[in-house]
This record gives C-alpha cells, structure tokens and sequence, in this order.
C-alpha cells in the first residue's frame, strides 16, 4: 500500500528524475521525467506534484493510487 507522505518527499527531493512516478506506479511518466531531466522541467512539475499531493486527501490518494485494480 503507497503512502501519500511518502510520495510526497519522493516528490520534493527526488522528482525531478520521476522517482516518486515510478513510486505511484506511472511507470511511462518516470521514463518521461528521467529523459527530460537534464532540461530542470520535471524538477519544476515534481514541485507542484509535491503542493498536489500534500493538499490531496488520504480517501483520495487512496481511491487514485491504491485501490486500483488491473484489469
């Protein structure tokens, strides 16, 4: 089970090369981050994914990225 707090310093110290990407299980967004990351883009979006992702709530985290079932 992901954990919001978790994600969310994922995000603010290692997002810009998509860790906390690969984390929440958007394994092409990670790729796209770590391919981009010489540019400092991705730095700036894991910025506002860390805003994001501190203000979501705990019931919508879950519903997004832990509840998920493959179908």
């Amino acid at each position: 089970m992901k954990s919001k707090s978790t994600a969310a310093l994922l995000a603010f110290f290692l997002g810009g090369i998509g860790i906390h990407r690969f984390y929440l299980g958007q394994n092409t967004l990670g790729i796209l981050y770590l391919v981009f990351c010489w540019t400092f883009i991705p730095a700036l979006i894991a910025f506002f994914d860390f805003f994001v992702l501190i203000f979501m709530s705990e019931d919508r985290f879950n519903y997004k990225y832990n509840l998920r079932t493959g179908f």
